[in-house]
């Protein structure tokens, strides 16, 4: 295997068992939610505090360059598996297109994850950069709901409440996904600065 993949992995297991632990303390504390909420946060910097600074380091080399802009719609297969349902179901294709309803949010999101801030930055201001665009996306989603509750509640019978739920849940997932496996110099496709292609 190589290195580089083992890496990731490494991380990715390292992030899940501190989500975990996270997740197990809750169920038995007795801390509020917001001071639950802040140790999170605290734990994921000090996760990522140290792939923040390597990426810094890739972008402050007079020689490297930021790579031109590409974007694979909702990332992790989402763009591509509506695409296929939308081509084998044509009342699917009829009432959400071809492509997820907030692909405009991913689109806006990968040009953050592209850029990943500024050559300025510092790894504390990069890694709140990334929770701001992650934050944004989850909230676009949200917002995408709302636009579309009159023709959905009316398509499907469902009442707002209900399609407030949906959407909030896709926020959700589609929010702890970014966290969890958006963080910058990994051999992701999808990481934080992937247009800083030496960072890896």
């Amino acid at each position: 295997m190589k290195r580089s993949m083992m890496k990731v992995i490494l991380v990715v297991i390292a992030i899940l068992l501190a989500l975990f632990i996270l997740f197990a303390l809750r169920n038995t504390s007795t801390e509020p939610v917001s001071s639950i909420l802040s140790n999170a946060d605290a734990l994921e910097s000090q996760l990522e505090m140290k792939l923040q600074e390597k990426l810094l380091t890739v972008k402050s080399n007079p020689g490297a360059s930021l790579s031109k802009f590409t974007t694979d719609g909702c990332s992790g297969g989402l763009s591509v598996g509506w695409e296929y349902l939308a081509n084998i179901i044509p009342r699917f294709k009829e009432t959400h297109g071809t492509v997820p309803a907030w692909q405009s949010c991913c689109e806006t999101h990968d040009l953050a994850y592209h850029r990943a801030g500024s050559r300025e930055d510092t790894a504390k201001s990069s890694f709140e950069a990334r929770q701001k665009a992650d934050l944004e996306l989850k909230a676009c989603v949200i917002e995408t709901g709302n636009k579309r509750s009159p023709e959905l509640t009316k398509e499907y019978g469902i009442p707002k409440t209900e399609l407030t739920h949906i959407y909030n849940g896709i926020a959700n997932l589609m929010y702890g996904a970014v966290r969890i496996g958006g963080m910058p110099c990994t051999d992701l496709p999808w990481r934080w600065g992937y247009g800083w292609p030496e960072c890896r």
